[in-house]
């Protein structure tokens, strides 16, 4: 196996929505919608603007990782005084190809995107499975972080 790591183009945008409803079912999402449409419009608007890019693993054509980094503004703070953050997403990797390093090596080339674009950090909400890779490359928990469902 010669894994091989390239960008996310349009070519392969039908795989890499796939994989995300993979990931979203086996984090426990059960919602009954189509999310096609809408993960589609997502990624092509954002990848042509340059605030979402990603990065996937590849054995031969077969896309086993992927991995997401969507960027947003924020008005600058003491903690991040740049106001860019990076906001993880779509680290998921096929089940016959995980615990061989493809989910560190596609978090450090996403990360090294996050800071190329100048954002003083990196925030995502980690899945049970993903918060051992997350904490051993150096993520930390932030107590803070608060949501309101609309």
């Amino acid at each position: 196996m010669a894994i091989q790591y390239r960008k996310l183009t349009e070519k392969e945008l039908d795989r890499f929505i796939e994989m995300r409803i993979c990931q979203l079912r086996e984090e426990g999402a059960t919602e009954d919608l189509d999310l096609k449409p809408a993960l589609r419009d997502y990624y092509s608007r954002h990848m042509a603007d340059g605030t979402f890019v990603s990065w996937l693993a590849v054995d031969e054509d077969k896309i086993v990782g992927t991995s997401g980094m969507s960027f947003v503004e924020k008005p600058p703070y003491f903690g991040c005084p740049k106001g860019k953050i990076g906001l993880l997403s779509s680290m998921f990797t096929s089940i016959d190809y995980r615990r061989q390093g493809i989910a560190k090596e596609l978090l450090s080339r996403v990360v090294n995107e996050a800071k190329e674009y100048g954002c003083s950090s990196v925030q995502i909400t980690a899945s049970d499975m993903g918060v051992l890779l997350y904490t051993d490359f150096g993520f930390t928990k932030n107590s803070s972080f608060m949501q309101y469902q609309l």
